[in-house]
Parts: C-alpha cells; sequence; structure tokens
C-alpha cells in the first residue's frame, strides 16, 4: 500500500485511540538504529524484503490470528497448503502444535521465549515499532534473527510500512503486498466480548481493515 494512502487511514486511527504519531516516530527511528546495529554485528540478522517477495508471491497463504478460538481452527487445516504468517502471541499455540510459522509479525508482546524458538527454526520475524514497545525493541530485538522492521508511521530506509494497525491485520496487509495468490484467515474473533475497552477498538479497527484490504488494489 502506498503511504500516502495509508497515512489518511493512519491519522483516523491516531484520533480514533488517542495515540501520539510522535511516540510512533520515536519507536521506528530505535528499530533503525538497532537493525543498522544488527547488520553490522551480523549481515545476515536482517534480511531483504525481496526473501518476503519469494516466501508469500503467489502462495495460498495461511494468517492465524491469536484469538482464543485459534486452538480449535487449527484442527481442521492442512498446514502444508500454505505459507502460514502468525501474528505475535498465535505462535505459542502454534508451535505447541509442531507447527513453525514461516512468517511471524510481532511487536514484541507475546511469548517472546516461543517467538525466538520459531525464529531460530527459521521463522521470518516483520518486527513493528510503536509508541507503546521501545522498550521491547530495546530488550527483544538483539536476540532475534532474520528481522525486518516495520512501522505505522513514516517508513524509513530500513524500516518499512505496508499498512495495518494490530499485528493480525498487519498479517493480512503484508500477505497483500508481496502478491498473496489467496488469503485464508483462522483464529480471529472481531466480536470478543471478553476484552478490555482499547481492545474491543483495536479489533474493530483490525475487522475494518481486513475487509477493506481484501477486496482493494491498493
Amino acid at each position: 500500500m502506498k503511504f500516502d494512502v495509508w497515512e489518511q487511514i493512519y491519522k483516523l486511527i491516531l484520533k480514533d485511540m488517542n495515540y501520539d504519531r510522535i511516540c510512533d516516530e520515536k519507536a521506528a527511528l530505535i528499530l533503525s538504529n538497532l537493525l543498522k546495529k544488527k547488520e553490522i554485528e551480523n549481515k545476515s540478522d536482517v534480511i531483504d524484503i525481496e526473501l518476503l517477495k519469494e516466501v508469500i508471491d503467489g502462495e495460498d497463504i495461511l494468517v492465524c490470528g491469536k484469538a482464543p478460538r485459534l486452538k480449535e481452527d487449527i484442527k481442521n487445516i492442512d498446514f502444508k497448503k500454505y505459507i502460514v504468517i502468525a501474528a505475535d502471541g498465535a505462535t505459542s499455540v502454534l508451535i505447541n502444535k509442531g507447527i513453525i510459522p514461516d512468517i511471524i509479525v510481532t511487536d514484541l508482546d507475546g511469548n517472546m521465549d516461543d517467538e525466538a524458538k520459531a525464529n531460530r527454526s527459521g521463522a521470518i520475524m516483520v518486527v513493528h515499532a510503536h509508541g507503546n514497545n521501545m522498550e521491547a525493541l530495546i530488550e527483544e530485538l538483539p536476540r532475534l534473527t532474520r528481522v525486518i522492521g516495520t512501522t505505522q508511521s513514516t517508513p524509513l530506509s530500513n524500516v518499512y510500512n505496508f499498512g495495518g494497525f494490530s499485528d493480525g491485520d498487519r498479517c493480512v496487509f503484508l500477505a497483500k503486498e508481496f502478491g498473496a495468490g489467496s488469503i485464508t484467515l483462522i483464529g480471529f474473533d472481531f466480536d470478543d466480548t471478553n476484552v478490555t475497552p482499547v481492545k474491543k477498538k483495536k479489533l474493530l479497527w483490525a475487522k475494518k481493515l481486513i475487509n477493506m484490504i481484501m477486496i482493494s488494489n491498493i
């Protein structure tokens, strides 16, 4: 998605959620600097977005959300048919069933021991920076490899913006951006009532954004 298109949506999200764009941009800069440091120390720790295209382009993509229903949803899936993209905390459910995601989209608030384990087994880490996870970026990024950085605000030279707000909808935007042949969703519950008011707002945005990107060509 072109940033000038996404930016108009992003401004609406900032207003609705009462978030500060300056904090998002500060987090993106922190992530950018951490990635530069990682690349100097070990170039293979930071991967090019062309690898994402190689993995996703033309493939049938299974996006795993982290709603409680995921444990049931995975029982009906033949994972061999898909490239699997996990939204952050969904990783724990998957690896407990012996499934290693191909890609993990994370803002680092899931079980990071599980995500690091999946990463060591080959999962690509799409690490997202926002105003509320600056400390997590500093603490967790050093132990991750095969990393790509993202932001929901203005992109930087090594921190990208493919669109999306929460982990689940960012997975879908990522798949769409890199030419997925099809996108199947499991582990999503947009109408979950057992959540905080803030989470409820996020779910409403996730539903709106996923519906928008699945039917658009932008």
